[in-house]
């Protein structure tokens, strides 16, 4: 069944032709990023008897996988995901194990962690952002589109409450490093299922051409059969005004939640209730996942990019209103309903993104924004740290939802034209320093 005869809903959207085989691939390597911080963490805690080592190692693995992510996109834009994410996702598993060994006896060395976490990170398949760029061929339809993003958007939420809660499960009955191999085993079998779905087998190697496989998707063996010639020259990501907002707001909003984790620890350190910092983030993440289905069920008619701003404005606002509440539940409160803007602001950036790019860069589209949206999280971690304690909480929630309210101003960039605009350098640099590395 065609999918742009389909009326836009989420059922349509699983509907689609191949869309839940490859959609469940992506989500269960996905599965793996939303289990490896924790699971990291802890598994070379026990090896080293150090939170600080852990610490250290953990910040290394993402910082490279974070800031290496527009490389491996690019690869795969020129490459293609068939031929170049087993590799990827080969090497990857492979580094994990080797990772979860050397944590699985006590004493080992800080310094061969490290070297281990940083090759890991550099070899982190991005699934988030190859299954981005499969759904715009999955899903041509714009109207339904716009729902296969939001779906994956909330998906992703849901894999941050899971992940954690599987490795609860799993040091209940063997050691950290056994969930770290885990990790490993559950990118590995995703990636591969992902690239043995028809619309990623139908592929062509840049340079070459061949007719469509066997029950492949017409529409979709077309446009990567389209994909391919053009990736063969590979042509540099264009920064035109609508990739340069997303990338710009995911920053923003990045900074507003890296900083955030932080303040709702101060917060509640303050009025003696620590525990209720869990509480804060599950309605956070509850928050973002009925925002997401809401926002995607309905037929917007303002502009992408007007919409991205508003959604980013009222993010900051309604968190920076958060810092002057009076009493913990009432924060929790307001937490959940800033939560109902972040993932339909994800979900648009990512869809600008999309639409901004050429079929051959839209992997590397996605992974910008994803890479800003980590850097800007981690960035703000550290200055939080320091601002904390030294200038007063509220104005430190407000501080950290300035970048999010500034970035709606990105929408006043004059529209997109579409040959001309600067570039992004090639090769510079997407599921523990962010909640979304590496997806």
């Amino acid at each position: 069944m065609s999918s742009s005869s389909l009326a836009p809903s989420y059922a349509a959207v699983l509907r689609t032709r191949y869309a839940c085989r490859t959609f469940g691939a992506a989500l269960l390597g996905r599965l793996s990023y939303g289990m490896l911080s924790l699971t990291g963490v802890l598994a070379v805690k026990k090896a080293t008897n150090s939170y600080a080592a852990a610490g250290t190692v953990m910040a290394l693995f993402w910082l490279t996988s974070v800031f290496l992510s527009p490389t491996r996109a690019a690869l795969i834009d020129r490459h293609g995901a068939r031929h170049t994410l087993p590799l990827m996702a080969t090497a990857y598993a492979m580094l994990l194990a080797a990772l979860a060994f050397t944590t699985s006896r006590s004493g080992a060395s800080v310094v061969l962690l490290g070297v281990i976490a940083m090759a890991a990170g550099a070899t982190t398949p991005p699934l988030g952002p190859v299954m981005r760029t499969l759904w715009s061929r999955l899903v041509p339809d714009r109207r339904l589109r716009q729902r296969a993003y939001s779906l994956d958007a909330v998906a992703e939420e849901l894999l941050l409450v899971i992940g954690p809660l599987l490795v609860g499960l799993l040091i209940r009955v063997a050691v950290p490093s056994v969930a770290l191999a885990t990790c490993a085993a559950l990118v590995l079998v995703g990636s591969l299922a992902l690239v043995s779905s028809p619309p990623v087998r139908g592929e062509t190697r840049p340079g070459k051409s061949s007719a469509p496989t066997e029950g492949t998707i017409s529409s979709s063996a077309t446009s990567v059969s389209s994909s391919a010639t053009s990736a063969r020259r590979r042509p540099p990501l264009q920064l035109n005004p609508g990739l340069r907002q997303a990338i710009a707001v995911s920053s923003g909003m990045g900074m507003c939640l890296g900083a955030l984790d932080l303040l709702l620890i101060a917060f509640f350190d303050e009025h003696h209730l620590p525990g209720a910092v869990a509480w804060a983030l599950a309605a956070l993440s509850a928050g973002s996942a009925v925002g997401g289905l809401a926002y995607g069920a309905v037929q917007w008619r303002i502009s992408s990019r007007l919409r991205l701003s508003l959604l980013a404005a009222a993010l900051g606002l309604t968190l920076a209103a958060s810092g002057l509440s009076p009493h913990p539940y009432v924060l929790i409160a307001w937490v959940g309903v800033g939560g109902l803007f972040i993932a339909p602001s994800i979900s648009t950036a990512y869809l600008i993104a999309d639409e901004s790019a050429s079929p051959a860069a839209r992997t590397r589209a996605g992974a910008w924004v994803n890479t800003a949206f980590n850097a800007g999280s981690a960035g703000a971690a550290a200055a939080t740290g320091w601002l904390v304690g030294r200038i007063p909480l509220p104005l430190c929630f407000a501080l950290a939802a300035a970048p999010a309210v500034l970035s709606a101003a990105t929408v006043l960039s004059r529209p997109d034209r579409p040959a001309t605009g600067a570039s992004l350098p090639e090769g510079e640099g997407s599921a523990g320093t962010s909640r979304r590395a590496g997806r």
